[in-house]
């Protein structure tokens, strides 16, 4: 069963449809929520720290909110990549389906997200001023190295998980240390010159940089920043697609 591309296909359009239906059903906003949540939080954070960090940081509501709407994915699809086997168990227990198809169904769904996310971004761009260049168009290419790390890291912690439940939370740990790592509403210059070699080894805030640079700053990313974001995201991918090969025929058995 879902041997063909065709039906895996299928599949995934069906669980992806599914993961709307569940989220927002019992939402008397529904997909409203996509435009709110991170407006909401951008509000927030612009109230409390752009008093702060104004005299630093141009136009601080698109800069919290680029990096915002990148973290928020990367922590929700591979969140939701971590869950994809042990949530469908019973689906799994049942009948043949590819286990890949979860996980990528999960990240599939986080992305549609994103996606809803940046007419949010590209509103709050105009009515602060912030100028719209062509540059913007290069912004493709940290997220596709973005969406590359998250299938990597998505599939490495769909294995790890299935075999140990604390994983779950040890990540949600993880990704509030990930956040501050991550200079989502600071700037970089405040950090103490010794401790910013941390930063420049976490690839998220690497992606993050790049982003802002095409979004804000009308520049292309730092070919040597852009160089270590790809290869991150294709060892991370390796890894995580050699991992779950490995390990997708015994992940049904765990759980």
């Amino acid at each position: 069963m879902f041997d063909t591309v065709e039906e895996k296909k299928f599949l995934l359009k069906q669980l992806v449809k599914r993961d709307f239906t569940n989220k927002y059903k019992e939402s008397v906003l529904g997909i409203i929520w996509s435009f709110l949540n991170p407006l909401c939080v951008m509000i927030i954070f612009t109230v409390i720290f752009s008093v702060l960090f104004s005299q630093r940081i141009h136009n601080f509501p698109v800069y919290f909110l680029t990096g915002r709407l990148v973290y928020d994915f990367f922590v929700a699809a591979t969140s939701g990549a971590m869950n994809s086997i042990r949530n469908n168990r019973g689906i799994l227990t049942k009948i043949f389906v590819p286990r890949y198809v979860f996980a990528v169904s999960s990240i599939c769904y986080e992305f549609i997200n994103f996606l809803i996310s940046f007419v949010i971004l590209f509103g709050v761009m105009f009515v602060t001023g912030q100028e719209f260049h062509l540059m913007i168009v290069a912004s493709i290419i940290p997220v596709i190295f973005i969406i590359i790390m998250i299938f990597g890291v998505g599939l490495i912690l769909a294995v790890l998980n299935t075999y140990f439940s604390d994983v779950g939370h040890f990540y949600s740990i993880f990704t509030l240390l990930l956040m501050y790592a991550s200079a989502l509403f600071y700037p970089m210059e405040i950090v103490p010159a010794d401790i910013q070699i941390i930063f420049t080894l976490n690839p998220l805030y690497i992606a993050i940089t790049c982003l802002r640079d095409t979004m804000m700053y009308n520049t292309f990313p730092d070919i040597s920043s852009l160089m270590y974001l790809a290869v991150s995201s294709i060892m991370f991918f390796g890894v995580g697609f050699l991992l779950f090969r490995i390990h997708e025929k015994k992940l049904v058995l765990r759980l």
